[in-house]
């Protein structure tokens, strides 16, 4: 956290920032400073491959099961596919594998646990349906388009 602080991750609450901790709120730079590098680099694969909305929700003191969900989506069900093969792909690289996947044939939410983190990649329409921004609504929301 300190780090953070040093790096500019922390701004004096009342300007326009995140979560508090304390006297100080939390910015969108802070934030980023808080994700593993194992998200980050799901979250680079996934932009690299023109994921769509991608989010990060800190699910720290609101799930047990997981810190970090990672939704995205595609635009077609090769487009998916891709971004999960990215993911895997990136990963891979950094000596990390799933625990599960599902739904990759169907395509239309594909599920990759990697325990301390979950990526969602969803269909247009499924994202629509499913709306686990909404049901996750506690969890803090890291938008990450600024992230390269």
């Amino acid at each position: 956290m300190l780090l953070g602080a040093l790096r500019g991750g922390f701004r004096r609450e009342g300007g326009k920032a995140g979560p508090t901790l304390g006297r100080w709120r939390l910015s969108a730079e802070g934030y980023q400073l808080m994700m593993t590098p194992h998200v980050r680099e799901a979250v680079l694969a996934a932009q690299d491959h023109k994921a769509v909305d991608l989010d990060v929700l800190d699910l720290k003191g609101v799930s047990s099961f997981t810190d970090f969900f990672l939704i995205c989506s595609g635009t077609s069900t090769r487009h998916t596919q891709a971004i999960s093969d990215a993911v895997l792909e990136q990963l891979a690289k950094a000596g990390v594998s799933p625990a599960h996947v599902e739904g990759y044939a169907e395509a239309q939410w594909i599920l990759m646990d990697y325990l301390d983190f979950v990526v969602h990649i969803f269909s247009e329409q499924a994202r629509r349906f499913y709306d686990l921004e909404r049901l996750w609504r506690k969890a803090t929301r890291i938008k990450v388009e600024g992230l390269v």
